[in-house]
């Protein structure tokens, strides 16, 4: 059966303007009104409205099939036509029981978790818990309609009138979450804590910088503490890793018994957005200028790449300093194709080294039982030769690491599991959690942890542990990393 698209009109509900076809691909449609071909009339509950023009939000155009189908297009990256990803969006002035199917139908990426059961999110007004539609109700297909380009179709029944619903690729986690996370971190006045502006976007948004670790004012001059530095959202669209960082950070600033000896042994510095603009314009994977920041690390510009350009300065200023060591960096991604949490890193000639390199993920697969070893790779793929990961794993020493962290979008199979769990705000931020947790293996601080729980609390809290309960597990210490130095392993 062919499939036609009807002449609908298309109005602006603020103006009363007619809008649409290829102009309304230029920017987010602002309350536009789809209604029947021909209809001239006041506005009628069913005719739906739907609005991007928010923090985050993307949709380029609506086309109207019929009273059931709508195409919508999403809008691309700014100055940049070849990313179409990500989608966020309202629809009201829906009627009760209105059954509707939404097509999403110029996807960029042909292959996507939608064909493994991924689904969009939606949450209403009187529901603002995000949740994932049903995916029976979601369809991944290629369409000859549509330059045979790839097509994701959901099917949704709209149940409250007065209810302004929302959907979206994944939980989104905008620009403005991120500020009021981090001012309600201040207002704690956390000794052990220190926010400050590493530098500015291209439209003036800040580039927060964290800084966690202990001031202990008796602790020797001489006794170097390790520095571990994280990043994450460089690519807008990936929102997972926003959620990680923020359950590093929170993990980090607590209480727990772990975190205090973190703390008093590790310098943590934490860029968690480092692409603001890309964030708030509801761009998939790039800047406001279209650059896909993660391929600018070898020389970014600081007018067209300031918040890399920033962090890279800041980075190569430690690597440079005797006083500091530098012994990661972890860039937080979110993967569009593969399920779980994995890593990737970077290959090296010398043996010794590769088996050193695969330490940390070897730990966290036994601390996170989302997170997949097996799935852990790692490369040196030319086309990635301007990642943060590929570019300081050629600058810093060679007893530093750099990875990145990747999560998928949808799910992941634990031990045992015959089908896979979604993945939610919760469990990402959980992932993010046991990153944290991990350094206490790798660095050999367990013997520690029992000198720091109260003895009512110990036997729950050493369950958060892996290794060999001694202190002796798989990590390095201090001279671990003398032992590297005097042997002057290279690339």
């Amino acid at each position: 059966m062919e499939r036609k698209m009807e002449e609908s009109t298309v109005r602006d509900v603020e103006t009363g303007s007619e809008t649409g076809g290829e102009d309304a691909l230029v920017g987010n449609v602002n309350k536009l009104m789809v209604s029947p071909p021909g209809y001239s009339g006041a506005l009628r509950k069913g005719h739906l409205v739907f609005d991007a023009c928010f923090e985050s939000g993307n949709l380029g155009r609506v086309d109207y099939i019929s009273e059931f189908e709508f195409d919508l297009f999403i809008r691309p990256d700014t100055c940049n036509p070849r990313f179409r990803v990500w989608f966020n969006f309202t629809v009201e002035n829906v009627r009760e029981t209105q059954r509707v199917i939404f097509n999403v139908v110029n996807f960029s990426k042909t292959k996507s978790l939608y064909r493994d059961g991924m689904s969009p999110v939606v949450k209403s007004t009187s529901r603002p818990k995000w949740q994932r539609l049903p995916a029976k109700n979601v369809y991944y297909y290629r369409c000859p309609d549509h330059r045979r380009n790839y097509v994701m179709s959901f099917a949704f029944c709209f149940d409250r009138e007065d209810d302004i619903y929302q959907f979206a690729y994944c939980y989104p986690y905008t620009y403005s979450r991120l500020q009021h996370y981090l001012a309600s971190l201040e207002r704690r006045n956390l000794p052990y804590l220190q926010r400050e502006q590493l530098g500015l976007s291209v439209q003036q948004r800040q580039l927060d910088l964290l800084t966690i670790t202990n001031c202990d004012q008796h602790q020797s001059p001489e006794r170097e503490k390790k520095l571990v530095f994280l990043t994450a959202r460089v690519h807008p669209g990936e929102s997972p890793a926003s959620f990680i960082c923020q359950g590093v950070i929170d993990f980090l600033v607590s209480q727990h018994p772990v975190a205090q000896i973190l703390r008093d042994h590790v310098i943590f510095k934490i860029v968690p957005m480092l692409n603001p603009d890309g964030v708030y314009l509801g761009n998939y994977r790039c800047s406001l200028m279209g650059f896909d920041l993660n391929r600018h690390w070898q020389d970014p510009s600081p007018w067209a790449h300031p918040t890399l350009h920033a962090v890279k300065q800041l980075i190569v200023q430690m690597s440079q300093d005797p006083r500091v060591s530098l012994e990661f960096y972890i860039d937080v991604h979110a993967h569009s194709t593969m399920l779980n949490g994995f890593m990737y890193g970077n290959v090296f000639e010398d043996e010794e080294r590769v088996q050193r390199q695969a330490v940390f993920p070897r730990l966290l697969c036994q601390n996170a039982p989302d997170f997949s070893f097996s799935n852990t790779s790692f490369n040196r793929d030319v086309v990635k030769a301007g990642t943060g990961r590929r570019f300081l794993g050629g600058l810093l020493d060679d007893t530093s690491y750099c990875y990145t962290l990747e999560v998928s979008f949808y799910s992941y199979m634990t031990a045992g599991s015959t089908a896979p769990v979604p993945y939610t705000e919760e469990t990402y931020m959980k992932l993010g959690r046991n990153v944290a947790r991990t350094f206490l293996d790798y660095y050999k601080l367990n013997n520690l942890i029992k000198d720091n729980i109260p003895a009512h609390l110990q036997c729950s809290e050493m369950k958060f542990h892996t290794g060999n309960g001694n202190g002796k597990g798989n990590g390095r210490d201090t001279s671990d990393r003398e032992r590297e130095k005097s042997q002057g392993v290279g690339h």
